[in-house]
């Protein structure tokens, strides 16, 4: 088995990184997992959250996701975000944009399910409170961000 794999993370805006990894901790809907080289081939939807890439020194870099899903091969680990930056560059004000986000499909939500059924709304409230985890974890406040109209 080797002792790396190649991961790569994507977002609409760009690339953010394509290197050899030793493993990668993803948030998934379902659970937090670790890939590892040798991983069974999977695809894991992601919720609001850290990916955390350990590099093949050990050494540990962080990114900020809002969703998107991981495909797992047991070579490769390919992410495609929804919203995705370093730790490092994530900013209040971002942060706050990436709330604003959370709030429309929130409202978008319940307008779509009114009178319908409650789980769309459910999955919307779980993707804002997964939200606020996120900027709670890496010390932004939740509730610097505006409520859309």
């Amino acid at each position: 088995m080797a002792d790396s794999m190649q991961f790569d993370l994507v977002s609409p805006e760009r690339g953010l990184v394509s290197t050899p990894v030793r493993e990668v901790r993803l948030p998934g809907t379902d659970g937090d997992l670790t890939a590892m080289p040798g991983h069974a081939p999977t695809i894991v939807s992601l919720r609001p959250g850290l990916v955390v890439v350990v590099a093949e020194d050990g050494a540990q870099t962080e990114f900020a996701v809002s969703g998107g899903f991981a495909e797992i091969n047991n070579d490769s680990v390919s992410l495609l975000a929804e919203r995705g930056h370093a730790r490092e560059d994530m900013t209040q004000d971002l942060f706050n944009e990436m709330m604003a986000d959370a709030y429309r499909k929130k409202k978008h939500a319940e307008t779509r399910a009114a009178g319908t059924g409650e789980e769309i709304v459910a999955a919307a409230v779980k993707l804002l409170a997964d939200m606020e985890a996120l900027g709670t974890h890496i010390g932004l406040d939740p509730n610097q961000a505006s409520v859309p109209d």
